[in-house]
């Protein structure tokens, strides 16, 4: 069996009895490394363990969680590669109708709230079998969060599930090492210290600096949410932190340390089909198709943005695989022209989509101290490019370059996005972009366009974004090309007024630039954005600012599609 099992006549045909870990996700299993439950499955295979999975079960049916019977350790469940919440609803809190990890995009087929559903139900029907929970929803709901559905300040996910222990980040090597600790025939409830993960303990009272988050009741008190948060990105790093959730405490580990470069490469050289189960034949899944021909550089993000939860989820320090794994995936992608499997068809037709992580030109950065516990900043690049970052673009050039040599690569594009304010410190790097690396249309973000929103963002000054588009359509021109540079927006950020709405609807028509989507923002769990969302505070200064919310988001909206003739007056 190429893939991992999913039914029980394909864990007879491996001979097993019993699978050792079953894992459960709301997403269709893809075995690829893009997918969460394929990488974790993979990596438990290759330290030794029977893995099966249970894709997309039926909360109404409890014959599909009995399925592939009781595993040997333990059941790990997650909701899958989103929020189960954003997934199903819009930034108007409406239903959505597709789902893009699901066979032929269908939505329903994961609960709300799944993280807490399969639990309940696992919890349910194997009394006493350990069952961890991960992936980016009980990631970045681990400690008391607002919810934006439900308009409240809700439990850590862990509490609200009872489940054993959450893994947080990208838990590969924190769940080889759960699964070797229960194989030993250890307890569950041994494990208190194990980094990268939260877990039910108490403080200790004979050590006097444990710190101490306010209680998760008391942090419906608007400025008690804005100070637990800023004691919780000023400290979680590097120190173990406790909160009480529901009258009993939880333990914060600091995050698993970072992957080393071989041990990086090591997971992306395991045997992944590359594909989606041969059991969905040959119905459509979006979110495969659209990273099908695409290749993970790096995991990561140093930006900071205040809207954004890598640096929570992934950590800010680059992990970065090499340059000869990128190219190993490269050449294996290409000969990977389809499986022998039916409903498994793969043909690569000669493009590399992308070639990135949540920021392209990150690849192989580093801090030369080392990330040192010292260092508060929560952003290497703003509100200025730290001294101590390391990065040099013509190493990537170099690694795009290798991988457009790979034998039946046409082209290699960049399309996961790019830091324009790191990328104008180099124009041989602009140039490449501008000549062989960009489809026809470079994705940025901007965000916007005033530079107060953008400070409560984040985000560098537009003027830098301004300054690489007037180079980058220089090196076009140069090459007698014809490219777009298309503008990521963000409407409705806490702090954004009408007026400056609409300064950036003028931005907007004094560069002659018509945009056809805008994202509302969300208030998604545990970014700094959400907690001045909540409060209504600056999270820097605590001062108030203005929450812009229902009809005025749709009012500053429209402004933006001034070429279709806004109704508002500017």
């Amino acid at each position: 069996m190429p893939f991992l099992p999913m039914t029980r006549s394909e864990m007879d045909a491996l001979g097993w009895q019993q699978a050792d870990i079953i894992l459960i996700s709301g997403d269709a299993y893809v075995d690829h490394p893009s997918f969460g439950i394929a990488i974790i499955g993979r990596s438990l295979e290759a330290a030794g363990y029977k893995v099966a999975i249970l894709a997309q079960p039926d909360p109404n049916k409890n014959s599909d969680f009995l399925a592939l019977g009781k595993p040997r350790l333990c059941f790990g469940i997650s909701a899958g590669n989103m929020d189960s919440m954003v997934n199903h609803y819009t930034a108007q809190r409406k239903i959505r109708t597709d789902d893009a990890y699901t066979p032929g995009g269908l939505s329903g087929k994961r609960p709300d709230r799944a993280t807490i559903i399969y639990t309940n139900k696992i919890k349910q029907l194997f009394k006493g079998v350990p069952v961890i929970i991960g992936g980016i929803e009980a990631s970045l709901r681990r400690i008391a969060h607002y919810d934006y559905w439900s308009d409240t300040v809700k439990n850590s996910v862990l509490a609200d599930s009872k489940a054993d222990i959450l893994v947080y980040g990208m838990a590969e090597q924190t769940m080889v090492r759960i699964a070797d600790h229960l194989n030993a025939g250890n307890s569950i409830k041994e494990l208190k210290d194990l980094p990268g993960t939260v877990v039910f303990d108490n403080p200790d009272p004979q050590i006097s600096d444990q710190f101490i988050l306010p209680k998760a009741s008391d942090c419906k008190d608007k400025q008690t949410y804005h100070q637990a948060y800023r004691s919780f990105y000023d400290n979680f790093q590097h120190q173990t932190l406790f909160q009480e959730n529901g009258g009993r405490f939880l333990r914060h580990n600091p995050p698993a340390p970072p992957l080393s470069e071989p041990e990086l490469d090591r997971i992306y050289a395991l045997e992944f089909e590359n594909a989606p189960h041969p059991s969905y034949k040959l119905q459509t899944i979006p979110a495969w198709e659209q990273i099908k021909d695409s290749l993970t550089s790096h995991r990561g993000c140093y930006g900071g943005c205040n809207f954004c939860a890598i640096t929570a989820h992934q950590g800010r320090e680059i992990q970065s695989r090499s340059a000869d794994s990128i190219v190993q995936e490269a050449t294996r992608l290409t000969r990977k022209h389809r499986s022998n499997l039916p409903g498994a068809t793969y043909r690569f037709h000669g493009t590399i989509s992308d070639v990135g992580g949540p920021t392209a030109n990150m690849w192989q950065s580093k801090c030369k101290l080392d990330y040192p516990e010292s260092c508060k900043r929560r952003s290497c690049i703003f509100p200025n490019i730290c001294p101590n970052l390391q990065f040099d673009h013509q190493k990537q050039l170099e690694m795009l370059d290798r991988v457009s040599s790979v034998e039946g690569v046409n082209h290699v594009f960049i399309s996961s996005g790019i830091r324009h304010d790191m990328a104008i410190k180099d124009s041989k790097y602009i140039a490449a972009l501008a000549k062989r690396y960009t489809g026809g249309r470079l994705k940025l973000a901007p965000e916007h366009a005033s530079d107060r929103i953008l400070r409560l963002m984040g985000k560098p000054s537009i003027s830098v974004y301004e300054k690489f588009c007037a180079e980058f359509q220089e090196q076009c021109g140069k090459a007698g090309l014809k490219r777009q540079v298309i503008p990521y927006l963000i409407i409705g950020h806490p702090g954004t007024t009408l007026e400056e709405a609409k300064q950036l609807a003028n931005w907007l028509r004094q560069n002659k630039i018509t945009v056809e989507q805008v994202q509302e923002f969300t208030p998604t769990p545990m970014t700094i954005s959400t907690c001045m969302y909540y409060t209504g505070l600056d999270f820097e200064t605590g001062k108030p600012i203005h929450i812009p919310k229902g009809r005025e988001i749709r009012e500053q909206k429209e402004l933006l599609f001034w070429w279709k003739g806004s109704r508002i007056h500017n």
